[in-house]
């Protein structure tokens, strides 16, 4: 897997909660300033070089044709020159606006998924991955183009100003005229912003209700499908749509109440100006070349009324996008990274002392759980359904924190080990492996990219994946598919073994990750990793009694403590609770088969 270094963000968003939404987002766009500054002024002197044309206009008409007393051509071309001026002079305002957008998009973005990478476990609980996917995409999008383009649009509205100072400098009464329509313009704005705000939030919002569906109904395209449901998740996409297309009419009905009245604003500026201008010439108070510019003037500040709408609802849809985004950031993680400690050298040490857990949800998980696993040790964990085995394995590894106790790894809290070393010294496979869409190679040595082949081979040799892999068209080259599908649920749990093997963590938890092999693979996986490396602490959540007989000692969890502990033929012959626990295991794996 190929790693290219990438740019650290400029700036971040500022942390203080009580800014505004600009506000919070100018150390970002400040960061930008010199290509967004360069671009405003370029675009400032494109304005100035188009209001000039008019006025040639004008002069031209009255001098060449109306008291010939100058020649045509001259301003054909003096017209022609500045056209091609703005022209040149915009392209490259453009240029430096679209990669002022870009390195704001690339910096939001990078901002956002480091964050997300940060949250811990809890954090996945709570939130839909659709609804990431939105926040993270057309939120960030909305953002990015109020930022760039807004300030654009800003210096774009101003052509107003300047043209109304030459209008001025040429006839104040029929400048006055021309803008007489500003205030309405202004008024309307504020109650259309009013009006438009609650409407943006609610787009956004059910735009990544939408994202959710879609998304959830792709990752679990096999379960839709196994059931015939195909038609009912259409339904339910579709109500999610209708509510989306139900805020998209509301927010077109509102546009079209105020955007034309205030698109048609100019015009009527424009017929006070034919019928204002045309009596003045009619008196000799103006010349007919100074009405024809000034028509000119009155539909060139039509494009600012009209971008000054748009700017509007920019910044609505922006607003709202904004604080989707700063909900997440403003989210602790609640896993960190403690002071800097020097850890204690790597012996797969791990005791449990009176731990008490409840998940995020408030379900209680662990209660007063008090276990010792020496170094070397191949325990097994067995225990009714929720009775909070797979959660030991989530706390030795620091997925989650403690609501009470401790989790001590070679003598040290887990909680005071950095979490990278933590992580490399406790390997976990999960009962539902998860492979990228990339090569096998690629998908063994995730944990440490710079791996050898020779070193990834060895790795997966060890858990029994070595085999099948070779078999494959393109061997350890053979690009699996979307979360590695494309392999059988077995090949899938040996190449996540194999994984956490090539980082030789000294504990190894496999929570239930051997369920869908065959007995000798998974003896054979085993037997190889105890020739691997002697001493290595091997937590097994188990159900079959193939995987249990492998363990020196077997813990019984039950409502979240230790109910028992000992061999599994001493607790078979001495502790109901343990039998029991077998024969609903081994009825559940019946009924499945």
């Amino acid at each position: 897997m190929s790693h290219v270094p990438r740019r650290a963000p400029r700036a971040g968003i500022h942390p203080d909660k009580s800014k505004s939404w600009l506000r919070r987002a100018w150390p970002l766009l400040k960061a930008h300033r010199a290509l967004l500054i360069t671009s405003l002024a370029l675009s400032f002197i494109g304005l100035i070089v188009q209001v000039q044309i008019p006025n040639l206009v004008r002069v031209g008409i009255d001098r060449a044709l109306v008291t010939h007393t100058a020649g045509l051509t001259r301003y054909v071309w003096l017209i022609a020159g500045l056209a091609l001026t703005q022209g040149v002079i915009n392209y490259l305002a453009r240029l430096y606006l679209l990669r002022t957008a870009y390195e704001l998009e690339y910096d939001l973005r990078s901002i956002v998924f480091s964050h997300l990478m940060r949250m811990s476990y809890g954090f996945y609980d709570r939130v839909q991955s659709g609804e990431l996917m939105s926040r993270a995409t057309s939120d960030i999008r909305a953002v990015q183009m109020y930022l760039t383009f807004g300030p654009s649009i800003l210096v774009q509205c101003m052509i107003a100003v300047i043209a109304f100072v030459l209008m001025l400098s040429i006839n104040p009464l029929l400048a006055v005229v021309a803008m007489l329509t500003m205030p309405a313009v202004a008024v309307l704005g504020v109650r259309m912003r009013k009006a438009i705000f609650p409407v943006s939030w609610l787009i956004q919002s059910r735009l990544a209700g939408v994202a959710t569906v879609v998304d959830e109904n792709i990752q679990g395209v096999r379960i839709v499908k196994a059931f015939a449901a195909e038609q009912r998740q259409v339904d339910t996409l579709a109500s999610a749509a209708d509510r989306v297309r139900w805020a998209y009419t509301t927010d077109a009905r509102l546009r079209s109440r105020w955007t034309p009245v205030m698109d048609n604003l100019p015009r009527l500026g424009l017929a006070l100006v034919l019928l204002v201008g045309g009596l003045m010439v009619l008196h000799g108070h103006a010349t007919v070349g100074t009405v024809v510019a000034f028509n000119s003037y009155v539909l060139m500040l039509q494009p600012p009324f009209r971008m000054l709408g748009m700017i509007i609802m920019m910044g609505q849809r922006a607003a709202a996008s904004s604080q989707r985004i700063y909900d997440i950031l403003d989210t602790p993680a609640e896993i960190v990274d403690p002071p800097s400690l020097e850890v204690p050298p790597a012996r797969g040490d791990l005791r449990f002392r009176e731990v008490t857990f409840a998940y995020p949800d408030g379900t209680a998980a662990l209660t007063g759980l008090d276990l010792h696993i020496r170094p070397g040790e191949t325990v097994a964990l067995v225990g009714a359904t929720g009775s909070g085995k797979s959660t030991v394995g989530r706390l030795a590894a620091r997925f989650y924190d403690v609501t009470g106790g401790q989790v001590l790894l070679d003598g040290t809290d887990v909680r005071d080990y950095p979490l990278e070393t933590l992580r490399d010294r406790v390997g976990i496979v999960p009962d539902e492996p998860f492979l990228f869409s990339v090569s096998l190679h690629d998908n063994i040595a995730f944990g440490r990219p710079a791996a050898t082949r020779e070193q990834v081979v060895a790795a997966a040799t060890a858990a029994g994946a070595d085999a099948f892999i070779r078999d494959l068209p393109e061997g350890y080259d053979t690009v699996v598919g979307e979360r590695g599908y494309t392999l059988s649920g077995g090949q899938r749990q040996r190449v996540a073994i194999a994984r956490a093997l090539l980082v030789n963590p000294p504990v190894l938890i496999l929570d239930d990750a051997t369920s869908a092999v065959d007995v000798r693979v998974e003896h054979e996986i085993h037997e190889s990793l105890r020739a691997l490396m002697a001493g290595r602490t091997t937590i097994m959540v188990a159900h079959r009694l193939a995987t249990i007989g492998l363990a020196d000692r077997v813990i019984l969890i039950e409502n979240g403590r230790v109910a028992a502990d000992g061999t599994h033929a001493s607790l078979l012959a001495t502790e109901p609770r343990y039998a029991r626990v077998l024969a609903a295991s081994s009825e559940e794996q019946e009924a499945v088969a």
